[in-house]
C-alpha cells in the first residue's frame, strides 16, 4: 500500500510549498475581458475558472478579491472569456501585472482587441475561441463557520460564441490543435494539452 502524507489545511501542510493547487490541476484559464461603466477596456486571467452548466452553457471564475474584473462585470453584467494557447501565454501573463485602474490590458500586453456581437467588452482578437457572457450572479464565499471571504465566484451565461473556423474540422472543434494553455501546479507552472484520448461511456 502506497505511503499517503496525510494533512488538515486548517493545520498546515507541513510541506515546502501548498500542494493544493498542483492536485486540482491543470486548471483551464479563465482570460477576461470587460469594460467599466465608461468604458475603459480591463483584461485579466484566473485559474479558477471552469464550466459550470451546459443547458444553458454557463461559465465561473473566482477573484481573489475584489478585483477590476469583478467591479466591471457588477456595474454593465457582461464579460467575455478568451480561450488562452501557447502562442497567446507570455502575453496573457503580462496581462496578469498589477496595473493602476482603468490601464488598458489589450495595449499593455500588444492584443488586438476585436468587436463582441452580444456585450460590450472587446474579445482578444487572436484567441481561437470567445465566449461572451452575461452575468447571472456574484457569490461571495464563506468558510464552514460561515465566515465571509474576501473571494469572489462570478457565474455568466454564454450568450455569443466565436470559434476561428481554422479550428473546425467536419463540424468539431480541434482544441489540441489550438495548444490550449492551462494553470497547474505552483506559482510559475503552466501545461499545454498536446495529446488526447477517447473512452466509450459505458450503457
Amino acid at each position: 500500500m502506497p505511503d499517503f502524507h496525510f494533512y488538515e489545511p486548517s493545520k498546515g501542510h507541513n510541506l515546502s510549498h501548498d500542494p493544493f493547487k498542483a492536485i486540482v490541476a491543470p486548471r483551464p484559464i479563465g482570460w477576461i475581458s470587460t469594460s467599466d461603466a465608461d468604458g475603459r477596456v480591463n483584461l485579466a486571467p484566473y485559474s479558477f475558472f471552469n464550466a459550470v452548466c451546459d443547458r444553458p452553457p454557463m461559465i465561473m471564475f473566482s477573484s481573489a478579491g475584489w478585483k477590476d474584473t469583478v467591479s466591471n462585470i457588477q456595474a454593465t453584467g457582461e464579460f467575455v472569456c478568451n480561450l488562452v494557447t501557447r502562442p497567446l501565454a507570455e502575453k496573457m501573463n503580462q496581462t496578469s501585472a498589477s496595473l493602476p485602474r482603468g490601464v488598458n490590458e489589450f495595449e499593455f500586453a500588444g492584443l488586438a482587441p476585436a468587436p463582441s456581437r452580444m456585450v460590450g467588452p472587446p474579445r482578444v482578437a487572436d484567441a481561437p475561441a470567445a465566449l461572451e457572457c452575461r452575468l447571472v450572479q456574484i457569490i461571495q464565499l464563506s468558510d464552514l463557520e460561515g465566515a465571509t471571504l474576501d473571494q469572489y465566484m462570478t457565474i455568466g451565461q454564454v450568450v455569443g460564441v466565436h470559434i476561428d473556423r481554422a479550428y473546425l474540422n467536419e463540424g468539431l472543434f480541434d482544441l489540441l490543435a489550438t495548444h490550449p494553455v492551462q494553470r497547474a501546479g505552483y506559482v510559475a507552472d503552466y501545461t499545454e494539452a498536446t495529446a488526447g484520448f477517447k473512452m466509450a461511456r459505458p450503457r
